[in-house]
């Protein structure tokens, strides 16, 4: 294949074949668009798709920071306004189910739309819900918001955290524009990114909208909700994103393809059926599950376990801290990748976390507290890279949002559940058992301590010892196995689609030459009539590689 004629100023227009690999200047080698990660395979967030994967970042961490703000700032200001703790559990509450029920809605949503388009809706959708909470703040007596049976408090509760789950598709398309925008062997660090931008939303935010609710109530936490949003769509018009039509890469895989990509609603039926489809990933989501299923007892009672031990002044302290490790961990990720075999680091991980978890509760120390939950903030980003790399390689792009939503309701919808067994499990069964005569008290009291901060600190190494079986029992598994072999199949082969047999689409589409942007890696050309494809002129060059 040939270079075309020059079109204009600066512009070649190059017919294209299925196949075949454009290439640019760039003094990237194309041969790292299949590697696994090495020690060279660095980002580059200066340059091409990978800058926009930057601004895209950015943009989706502000507005994060904002939408859980709202939600922190509610919490606050209810509980000071009413001092109901009812009130602030229903406000979790609210949060933990909405998110889990719409997650495979956004992630349809995120499928069948480009995903540009996709961020900007839920941005402008959470601009529009604030911005009626806010008329109906100012228009409602304040003394209204005072009672806990008021109406106008619950409409402006439920009306803000939909504002808040608004942002979900975000979340959800963000690793779906890692497949499309950062080149397979810098996904992992990528990845790693991502799971710095939560860590800092985490430190951040609880610091951000107390001070807020201090200095002007929800008036101001409103305020500057509508301001973030309306420059974060500004900001995000501005950004091309260089990504196909949805549906495209389906259209032109062939038989089957045209019938899924026009599936405009919830595709629950089909994206099940890619889920089994792929050796392991079933067991996979599930094991996830129940690690957020069993980490629910920690989320119920490790604040009353950490205040038993240390002064309230100090917890917060302590917790913050221990989130700026999620930053660190993150960060380590974008810097060393996460190796050839993320299923395997996934499991390693939680060997490695439930073993700490399970053994800092053996003695009463804040000491043994803070090492095991420093291990465990370090470790996370790496677990959650782990799963979005793998999601990212084994699952075509074009159902990679449903996927992605599809686990995210899967997984969230666990640990609520837990958080709430736990509670009156441990205060009327295993308090009254570590306690005065209860049999567990009499049996181990003597050397494990009796009373109700060491009836929090057994179940913490009953829950730890679960997680550590079922981790160390999921790497003996024949699940495992299948699944690292899909994983190692698509990365030798990541041209083509593993699961049934169609083409993945751009999996790797680094090179922003529909938005006339510099590139810097080969890209696939998926299968199907040939397309026009336009990029400056002195940036082109192509190779005429028949299938990789």
């Amino acid at each position: 294949m040939t270079p075309g004629p020059a079109s204009g100023h600066g512009g070649v227009v190059v017919s294209e074949r299925a196949g075949e690999t454009v290439t640019t200047a760039d003094p990237t080698p194309p041969s790292s668009s299949g590697a696994s990660s090495g020690p060279d395979a660095r980002l580059d967030l200066r340059h091409g798709t990978q800058r926009v994967f930057a601004h895209l970042l950015v943009s989706n961490a502000v507005v994060s920071v904002i939408n859980y703000t709202v939600w922190f700032a509610i919490t606050f200001w209810v509980f000071l306004e009413t001092r109901s703790v009812f009130a602030t559990g229903m406000i979790a509450g609210i949060f933990v189910v909405a998110t889990a029920a719409t997650g495979i809605w956004f992630g349809s949503l995120v499928d069948n739309h480009r995903k540009q388009a996709v961020m900007q809706g839920s941005a402008v959708a959470s601009a529009a819900v604030y911005a009626a909470c806010l008329g109906l703040y100012l228009l409602t007596p304040p003394e209204a918001f005072r009672d806990v049976a008021s109406w106008q408090l619950w409409v402006f509760i439920v009306a803000l955290m939909l504002g808040v789950v608004a942002g979900g598709p975000r979340a959800i398309a963000l690793p779906t524009l890692v497949t499309l925008l950062v080149p397979e062997d810098r996904r992992d660090r990528a990845n790693g990114l991502v799971g710095t931008v939560s860590g800092t939303s985490i430190l951040v935010t609880s610091v951000i909208s107390g001070v807020l609710v201090a200095s002007g109530g929800m008036l101001h936490v409103l305020l500057l909700a509508l301001v973030v949003l309306v420059v974060s769509v500004v900001h995000l018009a501005r950004v091309q994103v260089p990504e196909p039509a949805p549906g495209a890469a389906l259209a032109a895989g062939g038989a089957g393809g045209g019938a899924a990509a026009g599936a405009g609603g919830v595709d629950l039926r089909g994206t099940w059926r890619l889920v089994r489809g792929v050796p392991g990933l079933v067991p996979l989501i599930a094991f996830s599950c129940f690690n957020n299923f069993i980490g629910g007892g920690f989320m119920a009672l490790m604040d009353a376990y950490g205040l038993s031990l240390v002064s309230v002044q100090v917890w917060g302290l302590l917790w913050g801290g221990l989130s700026a490790l999620m930053i660190v961990g993150g960060l380590l990720v974008a810097r060393l990748g996460l190796g050839s075999r993320p299923v395997r680091l996934l499991l390693l991980v939680n060997v490695a976390a439930w073993t700490a978890t399970m053994l800092f509760p053996l003695t009463s120390s804040v000491v043994s507290l803070t090492g095991a939950m420093a291990v465990f903030m370090l470790l996370m980003p790496f677990a959650e890279a782990a799963e979005q790399t793998v999601l990212q390689r084994v699952v075509p792009y074009e159902r990679q949002g449903r996927v992605f939503g599809f686990a995210q309701s899967v997984e969230q919808s666990a640990a609520p559940l837990t958080a709430f067994l736990m509670g009156p499990l441990t205060q009327f069964v295993v308090v009254p058992f570590m306690s005065g005569d209860g049999a567990g008290a009499r049996a181990i009291g003597s050397w494990f301590g009796t009373g109700q901060a060491r009836a929090i600190a057994l179940v913490f190494v009953i829950t730890g010892f679960v997680g550590l079986v079922v981790t160390l029992l999921a790497m003996l598994s024949p699940q495992y196995r299948r699944l690292s072999a899909s994983y190692a199949a698509a990365q030798a082969a990541p041209t083509s689609d593993v699961v049934g047999g169609a083409q993945a689409g751009p999996v790797e589409a680094s090179v922003g030459l529909a938005a006339g942007l510099p590139a810097d890696l080969a890209v696939e050309v998926p299968a199907g009539p040939p397309a026009e494809v336009s990029a400056p002129e002195d940036s082109v060059e192509t190779s005429g590689r028949a299938g990789r």
